[in-house]
């Protein structure tokens, strides 16, 4: 079993179509920032380029603890899966929080678990935590690196149960589990996520997302 994880790799440029959090989102012509049922702006989270396009986060951030941006069902997060083609730079609301303060630039680390080792006696998937956890371990380090991983990219989401899974609003169709986001390396680059992971799931063919928190 691979599980891909995503790696900070330093800043990037706000509007660079690589992989990365923060920074200004890249969408197609006509789109229209995304709005909470508070009345805010979403603030921007992460542009994920994937095999088919791009996913696009966004979560609220304006009423911390008001807005349930970890629900799935929640005005207060939307996922996007933007197509490759003739994506540009959004005009960004000038009032609300929108923007992180910082843009960082992500690569992806391949590392190789064990099926075994990955599942726990349920049969819950943990392999993202096993391969976070090992994530620049020497034997010499009292302890590891993990702040750098901002997450993983497919595979299974980690510890979460199935009656979690989101549905599709438009197919009622199970989503496909697309990514873990943790919440970043420093606080001037972090996703406020409450100390919690976070799930993005996409349905591909009806090219919606959805959002949640464990």
């Amino acid at each position: 079993m691979q599980i891909a994880l995503m790696i900070y790799d330093g800043s990037a440029p706000a509007d660079s179509d690589v992989p990365r959090t923060g920074g200004v989102p890249l969408a197609p012509a006509g789109f229209a920032w995304p709005l909470c049922g508070c009345g805010g702006p979403l603030q921007f989270f992460a542009h994920l380029p994937v095999e088919d396009g791009v996913l696009s986060v966004f979560l609220c951030q304006n009423n911390p603890g008001a807005c349930a941006f970890w629900d799935a069902s929640s005005s207060a997060n939307r996922v996007y899966l933007f197509p490759r083609e003739e994506l540009r730079p959004v005009a960004v609301p000038e009032a609300g929080l929108t923007l992180l303060p910082a843009t960082s630039a992500i690569r992806t680390h391949v590392v190789t678990i064990d099926p075994e080792d990955a599942c726990d006696e349920e049969g819950i998937d943990g392999a993202y935590d096993l391969a976070r956890s090992g994530w620049k371990w020497e034997p010499e380090e009292g302890f590891g690196k993990q702040r750098e991983v901002l997450g993983s990219l497919g595979g299974s989401p980690s510890y979460l149960e199935d009656d979690r899974l989101p549905v599709c609003p438009s197919c009622t169709g199970t989503m496909e589990f697309a990514a873990h986001l943790e919440e970043g390396i420093t606080r001037e680059t972090a996703m406020k996520l409450g100390g919690q992971l976070g799930y993005v799931f996409v349905c591909r063919p009806c090219r919606e997302g959805a959002f949640l928190t464990d």
